[in-house]
C-alpha cells in the first residue's frame, strides 16, 4: 500500500517492527527510521496498519510511539481493524497532544491492496478526513467518512458480520444439498 503512495510522488518515512518488512522499499525514495516517534517528526500524515488494538496502542502511544514525536497538526491514520472503543481511546489520547486521528480500516484483502482497489471506511473529523482523503484514494476505489472517531471500525465490523453471515448461508446451503443427495459442488 505504501508503494502506491510512493508511486504517486509522496515521500515515504518508514518504520517497521520487523526489518524484513522494509525490503520492498530498498529501491524507492524512502527513508527508514528507528521508531514511530522519528517517523512522526518527519511527516504530516502517519499511516499505521498492524495486527490488533494493543499493537496500535504501542505504535501510537508507546514510549517511542507516534505521540512521542508528533505534535499539533499531525494526522494519524490507522488502517488496522481494531475494536471501535480502542480506536476512540487512542484518538482521544492523541488529541490531547493536538494530533488528529482517523480510523480507516479496509476491506478488499491482499488483492485489493495490490491493485489499489480497497474499500476504506473512515472515522474521524471531517477536516482530518478531507486532508487525508487524497492519500486514501491512492489505496482504494471507495473511500468514505462514516462518522466520528471509531465509526470506521464499526462499519468494518458490520462488513465482517455480513461476510460471516454470507459464508454461513453458503455452508448451510451446501449442507442442505448434501443431505438431500445432491452434489454441492454442482
Amino acid at each position: 500500500m505504501a508503494l502506491h503512495l510512493e508511486k504517486a510522488g509522496h515521500e515515504l518515512h518508514l518504520w517497521a517492527r520487523r526489518p524484513e518488512s522494509l525490503k520492498p522499499f530498498a529501491s524507492v525514495n524512502a527513508k527508514t527510521h528507528a521508531s514511530p516517534a522519528e517517523v512522526a517528526k518527519h511527516a504530516a500524515v502517519v499511516i499505521t496498519m498492524v495486527a490488533d488494538a494493543p499493537d496500535v496502542e504501542a505504535v501510537c502511544l508507546g514510549e517511542h510511539g507516534i505521540i512521542a514525536g508528533g505534535g499539533k497538526g499531525l494526522i494519524v491514520v490507522d488502517m488496522s481493524t481494531i475494536n471501535p472503543n480502542a480506536a476512540r481511546v487512542i484518538g482521544q489520547r492523541l488529541a490531547e497532544k493536538g494530533i488528529e486521528f482517523v480510523d480507516a480500516p479496509v476491506s478488499g484483502g491482499e488483492t485489493g491492496a495490490i491493485n489499489a482497489a480497497l474499500t476504506v471506511m473512515a472515522g474521524g473529523t471531517q477536516v482530518a478526513f478531507d486532508q487525508v482523503k487524497p492519500l486514501l484514494e491512492k489505496l482504494g476505489k471507495s473511500v468514505t467518512l462514516i462518522g466520528g472517531s471509531g465509526a470506521g471500525q464499526v462499519a468494518k465490523a458490520c462488513n465482517q458480520i455480513l461476510t460471516g453471515v454470507g459464508v454461513l448461508a453458503v455452508a448451510e446451503a451446501f449442507n442442505f444439498a448434501a443431505k438431500s443427495g445432491v452434489d454441492p459442488a454442482k
